[in-house]
């Protein structure tokens, strides 16, 4: 071999040896990059996961606070309608009185509503027409004991039930319906405590 066979033999060795190093070293680096980059996939990886769980358990817990939310409105709403019921209910046994008893607890009224002063006491066309006799003399008696007194009018009014007093151009409301509908609340709250405590 010639001196310039051997030259050129010796440049190719070390080029290719040059050539296997780089590529020794392209191969590192790939590796290293292939672990870096699986390293960091699967950190992400448990990331997502995570941040997955995280997102589910709070879904659940969302879910099952508005269930249990409907579900309380939903007993609630049922309650209501219950006490409602009974409290219509309780008005229509007001309502269908016979009519002795009827006019005692409109004479119980008088004695809780009348004032010490001259007024007038107004009913429907209908009370004034099934009034029992002596009604209007207790009337006026319970509002004596009151220290005023009270006329019985002969005036229908448009209620159905129950009575108006007038004391000098002011009227108090006292039909059933607007004491019902004044102590609507508290009747409530009573039926509540009763029915559900």
């Amino acid at each position: 071999m010639t001196g310039l066979e051997k030259m050129k033999s010796q440049i190719l060795e070390e080029a290719k040896a040059a050539a296997d190093n780089k590529i020794a070293e392209a191969k590192a680096k790939a590796s290293e990059i292939t672990s870096q980059a699986e390293a960091e996939a699967a950190k992400i990886t448990e990331t997502i996961a995570h941040k997955s769980e995280v997102q589910v358990a709070n879904y659940k817990d969302r879910a099952a606070s508005s269930g249990d939310l409907q579900r309380r409105t939903k007993i609630l709403a049922a309650k209501q309608e219950i006490i409602a019921e009974v409290l219509d209910k309780a008005y229509q046994s007001l309502t269908t009185m016979n009519e002795d008893e009827y006019f005692a607890m409109l004479l119980k009224m008088l004695d809780k509503y009348a004032l010490p002063e001259n007024g007038e006491i107004f009913f429907s066309k209908a009370d004034l027409g099934r009034m029992p006799a002596g009604f209007e003399a207790e009337a006026a008696k319970a509002a004596e004991a009151k220290g005023g007194s009270l006329v019985v009018s002969k005036e229908g009014r448009k209620i159905e039930n129950g009575f108006v007093l007038a004391y000098g151009g002011i009227e108090e409301n006292c039909t059933l319906q607007a004491m019902f509908d004044a102590k609507r609340d508290e009747l409530s709250d009573k039926v509540q405590r009763i029915l559900f405590a």
